[in-house]
């Protein structure tokens, strides 16, 4: 006589998010909502030139400080429920790039007030630069503690250590011009750093698919330099990075089917930004009438860019895959004790080689 085999039902699969309200906020909403708030003061620029789109300019940037308000809300819920979730969040590159230019949005919503609230901006470029700083000094112990293999330096670094780069553009508005010097060149050394090590890691290292769109950001920090360097009142200046610009961009562009070899991912998100920033810098940087009409044509391809792109990310976060795919750090601890619980190896790999 046999025993009949008893069957086991398989356990039930792990959530990839956390039941709950914005339990697992991922950093990675903040790239493309950098690039929107950059892209209305693009807009801005070019409703200086043509006034009759100055008031839709001006809603496209509110809408813009709106949403980075609703996110900023939404990702410091986190910190608040579980101290030192962000520590957690620094772990891997999604996460460290995403927090960055969610500092930095800080700073661009505090250029977009100047007009409106003076007072307000400049409260809030100088939190922006303190958290930055924070964020830098956080960033900077964990690259120097962690293994030699670790130690690369991305282009994610220019959000962090140039960023200051963005708070010229509301403290010149505000009179605070010799700040607004002393920045622009501190921050040009460290950039020339960052290109030069950049270039000589890519000379010897082909960055993973996976990883090529952030390549792009290393257009955004000569972009400022040639707006702020305008700002200033530096045209030569100004002028020759604006022309440096365009030619990164036109090597990007190139290299394009390279760049975006892995498809769609939500590192896309550090397309963005770059492409609006230079709109801005050429608008305000080559003279009339081929700084006009060409600045108005990066204006338009930014648009066509960056809408699409935060579009599709954060749909991906209201649909819950951002997360996952990002590897973001959760309120919640899983069953399995991981707080990220991305399971997807790229996504792992990503983190590790940032």
């Amino acid at each position: 006589m046999t025993k009949s085999k008893r069957h086991f039902p398989p356990p039930p699969p792990l959530p990839s998010t956390p039941p709950g309200l914005w339990q697992r906020v991922p950093p990675a909403i903040f790239p493309p909502i950098m690039g929107l708030l950059g892209l209305g003061l693009a807009w801005r620029t070019l409703g200086a030139e043509i006034p009759v789109i100055a008031g839709l300019a001006e809603a496209f940037l509110g809408g813009a400080v709106l949403l980075f308000a609703f996110a900023a809300v939404a990702l410091a819920s986190k910190p608040l429920r579980r101290p030192g979730v962000h520590a957690e969040e620094l772990r891997v590159l999604p996460g460290r790039a995403g927090v960055s230019a969610g500092v930095l949005c800080v700073m661009l919503t505090a250029a977009a007030l100047v007009p409106y609230a003076p007072g307000l901006a400049g409260g809030l470029v100088w939190v922006g630069v303190a958290l930055l700083a924070g964020l830098g000094v956080m960033i900077a112990r964990n690259f120097l503690k962690g293994p030699e293999e670790a130690r690369v330096v991305t282009p994610f670094f220019h959000l962090v250590f140039v960023g200051y780069i963005l708070a010229p553009l509301a403290l010149i508005p505000l009179g605070q011009v010799g700040v607004a010097r002393a920045i622009f060149w501190i921050t040009l050394v460290i950039a020339l750093l960052i290109w030069a090590e950049s270039l000589r890691q890519l000379a010897t290292r082909v960055p993973p698919a996976p990883l090529r769109p952030l390549l792009a950001i290393h257009l955004a920090p000569v972009s400022l330099f040639a707006t702020v360097a305008a700002l200033l009142g530096w045209g030569e200046l100004a002028l020759g990075f604006a022309v440096a610009g365009l030619a990164l961009l036109a090597v990007l562009v190139m290299a394009g089917r390279w760049l975006l070899a892995a498809g769609f991912t939500p590192f896309w998100g550090a397309l963005t930004f770059p492409l609006a920033a230079l709109a801005s810098a050429v608008l305000r940087a080559l003279p009339d009438p081929a700084g006009a009409w060409l600045g108005a044509a990066l204006v338009l391809a930014a648009t066509g860019l960056n809408m699409p792109v935060a579009v599709r990310i954060l749909r991906d976060w209201a649909q819950g895959g951002l997360a996952a795919k990002t590897n973001a750090a959760a309120i919640s601890v899983p069953r399995d004790g991981v707080t990220g619980g991305s399971r997807n190896p790229q996504d792992g790999a990503a983190g590790r080689r940032g």
